[in-house]
């Protein structure tokens, strides 16, 4: 029998201020929050537990990127935007793949962990101005 890990379940993030990070992932980026223990805040990411973790001030801030995968990014970068998130860049191709162009465009949240989204889309296609 071969050896093989499942998928991945659940992510974590270390984050200054439980409350402020709550709103922000919920409210602003409309993530369904599961429940909170404490100063532990879980949301599904469309069958990821996302961890976020009250930690002291001086903690050393642990996680990497999240790439949110989104049907149009244009839109789903306006409406954000609406909701008072600043962007780091603009939406741009990451990758010319094979059968498909990787587009993303980046922004962080309270704590600067660096999130973003992307969107596998046709080739050829570009954002519209």
């Amino acid at each position: 029998m071969t050896f093989a890990l499942g998928p991945v379940g659940q992510i974590a993030l270390n984050v200054a201020d439980a409350d402020a990070s709550e709103a922000f992932y919920g409210e602003v980026l409309g993530l369904r929050k599961l429940f909170r223990f404490g100063s532990l805040v879980f949301f599904d990411c469309g069958g990821l537990r996302l961890l976020l973790d009250q930690q002291a001030a001086d903690a050393p801030k642990l996680g990497s990127p999240i790439y949110f995968r989104v049907p149009d990014i244009v839109l789903a970068r306006r409406e954000l935007e609406a909701r008072g998130v600043a962007f780091t860049d603009r939406i741009h191709m990451i990758a010319p793949m094979e059968d498909h162009d990787l587009w993303m465009t980046f922004f962080a949240d309270p704590d600067g962990h660096v999130l973003a989204l992307m969107m596998e889309a046709p080739k050829g296609w570009q954002p519209a101005a």
